[in-house]
């Protein structure tokens, strides 16, 4: 109503009203804070009333990569602990490890002098340098079961690497990790039964791998290089490496971070080069050496005179590369240039460059590493390390209708029995080769074209990268 009309002027306010109404309506703000007041706190466990929301959805949906990851790394550090405690250590090359050390430690430099009970030092000179510290750290090598805990920390290392790739990544739906993490009996016995090198070298790498997705790429080629000079297994990932720098750099830009890994390599062989450089290089860069037929996992089917056959060898060489390029041209190359356009700086190029993404990385990086398994001379029962974390990305990263959840588990199955077969045999070795040719077939034919991101002509955001 009208506050003058004659209606509204028999209701006048009482004096002192406006005073009484004030300090209702403050009381009301108060009680009205007071009500709200918990909905800030509550916003930490809003994540956790999502969680119980979507509880049907936990094990399926990559988002919730983080909760279950956490739970498995817990899980694992109790599997780590009851494996050391209760199966018995295996001796393989332990001892020969600390042998090698040990003749560095003593003075000797020459690598072609270095040796250990089952052979000469073949590896680089990141090798020897970690290896003297667990030398160190046990006893001169003595006490084992002290280096079994140093490899269960690696290991809970690496699935943490391993889990930030995937949760970047977003491919893989969480229920995969548990294949991933307590089912595999041979990747905790490569990592606290037999105490090899292989997987330090790929933890390194799986570093590596976290600083290209953090657009530290200065840092993750050093940390690249520095996998290398541990075991030379790590440049199976460096074609894909070279591609993502030249894409992602051009050309120019990317020699500096080619330097950094050669640099560094040099660096850490110094001692060695003085002494006898060709000796070193050819020992701990050896790529002819010749595998012994009773270890391969893969070639078992072959008579012994042919996997020894250079011609075998030279066939598998082609077959690498060609894969390789094919995949360059035509499966990592997902922008509008063509591959020679690719070696100009980003801003000369025609098209709006792209930085890459997470997808893009993580695929071109594993896929190389997969092809160069898939047409290895031979793997031996340690290698199966190199590609293991791998192998759920590979397989949930493409959209083949075909190939549903239950056939890509049966897959991680079948290649984690071929592995598990000792000594292998003709069917462990062909059903391997099966597993590996549909997975390179389903990744050839049905990777979904990864995301693109904003561009970067940005100078704030070209900053960022080095």
């Amino acid at each position: 109503p009208n506050p003058g009309s004659s209606w509204s002027s028999s209701f006048a306010v009482p004096p002192g009203a406006d005073r009484w109404r004030g300090e209702m309506l403050k009381g009301t703000s108060w009680k009205s804070k007071a009500r709200t007041a918990p909905s800030s706190r509550s916003r930490s466990p809003s994540y956790l009333g999502t969680l119980w929301q979507e509880k049907r959805w936990l094990l399926f949906k990559p988002q919730y990569t983080l909760p279950v990851a956490a739970c498995l790394w817990l899980a694992e550090i109790c599997v780590n602990l009851w494996v050391i405690r209760k199966v018995p250590y295996t001796e393989i090359d332990w001892r020969a490890y600390m042998s090698e050390v040990e003749g560095v430690i003593n003075g000797t430099y020459d690598y072609t002098q270095l040796k250990g009970d089952t052979g000469p030092l073949v590896y680089p000179a990141g090798f020897v340098y970690i290896f003297m510290v667990l030398y160190y750290i046990t006893d001169h090598g003595a006490n084992i079961h002290l280096g079994q805990y140093m490899f269960a920390i690696f290991y809970l290392i690496t699935l943490l690497l391993v889990f930030r790739i995937y949760h970047q990544t977003k491919k893989v739906p969480p229920f995969v990790f548990f294949f991933m993490c307590c089912a595999s009996y041979r990747i905790h016995s490569i990592f606290i039964l037999r105490l090899f090198n292989d997987p330090i070298a790929m933890m390194i790498l799986y570093m590596a791998v976290n600083l290209f997705l953090s657009n530290r790429w200065s840092l993750g080629c050093c940390f690249f290089s520095l996998a290398v000079s541990v075991k030379m297994n790590i440049l199976l990932f460096a074609p894909g490496l070279l591609f993502l720098l030249i894409s992602e750099f051009g050309l120019l830009r990317t020699i500096p971070k080619l330097c950094i890994c050669a640099v560094l390599q040099v660096v850490l062989g110094l001692p060695f080069l003085i002494e006898n450089p060709v000796g070193y290089v050819a020992r701990a860069f050896d790529l002819g050496r010749q595998f012994l037929f009773k270890w391969t996992v893969n070639w078992r089917f072959l008579p012994e005179d042919i996997f020894l056959n250079r011609h075998f060898h030279l066939v598998l060489l082609v077959a690498h590369l060609s894969i390789l390029i094919l995949f360059a041209v035509y499966r990592w190359n997902k922008s509008e240039e063509r591959m020679f356009s690719l070696l100009k700086a980003p801003e000369e190029r025609k098209t709006q460059h792209q930085t890459v993404t997470a997808d893009q990385i993580v695929f071109v990086l594993f896929t190389s590493n997969f092809i160069g398994i898939c047409f290895s001379r031979s793997l031996h029962y340690q290698f199966y390390v190199w590609y293991f974390h791998t192998l759920p990305y590979l397989l949930w990263s493409m959209h083949v209708k075909k190939l549903a959840h239950l056939l890509k588990v049966l897959i991680l199955g079948l290649i984690e029995l071929s592995w598990n077969t000792y000594p292998s045999t003709v069917y462990s070795s062909i059903s391997l080769h099966v597993c590996h040719m549909i997975i390179l077939l389903s990744l050839w034919y049905g990777h979904a074209e990864p995301e693109k991101s904003a561009p970067t002509d940005d100078p704030n955001e070209l900053k960022k990268k080095n």
